[in-house]
């Protein structure tokens, strides 16, 4: 599965996360994973996700095979120097990173959005489901105060 979700994960996705870390949370296999994804647009910022993967004998015995939970939890933070490239400054921002939680029906997509009034770069990790949505979310925000980062008005 995880192949699966690697290669869904190079094809779609402008930012390309790194594993930097798996935790064994019970026997039947099944693992937290967490990711590094620094920001393509913005040089300087790196974001960790964690999320569940189910294991071989959990989708054996509860079926669902070709789908893992949609929540994940999100940090992210200044790892260098700042230096925005060419963003999307809109209320509604743009996808960071973005991967397939199911064969065709659910992803969980990160999305940067530019809160100028605060100097802040909020980072939203959040599932898309295609049937009917998904309230499973989690937020981290980097301050853009005390850097040289200079932005567009």
């Amino acid at each position: 599965m995880r192949a699966l979700l690697s290669a869904a994960l190079i094809a779609a996705s402008p930012a390309v996360a790194e594993q930097v870390g798996e935790v064994g949370v019970d026997w039947v296999g099944n693992d937290v994973i967490i990711e590094a994804i620094a920001d393509p647009d913005v040089k300087g910022v790196t974001c960790h996700i964690a999320y569940f993967e189910r294991g071989l004998i959990d989708r054996l015995s509860k079926g669902n095979w070709f789908e893992d939970p949609s929540n994940a939890s999100i940090s992210c933070r200044q790892t260098g120097p700042i230096e925005i490239g060419d963003i999307d400054m809109d209320e509604a921002g743009e996808d960071v990173f973005r991967t397939s939680r199911s064969i065709i029906l659910k992803s969980l997509r990160v999305k940067r959005i530019y809160d100028r009034a605060n100097r802040t770069l909020i980072y939203l990790a959040h599932a898309a489901e295609l049937t009917d949505g998904s309230a499973k979310l989690s937020m981290s925000t980097v301050p853009l105060y005390g850097t040289d980062t200079r932005l567009p008005d």
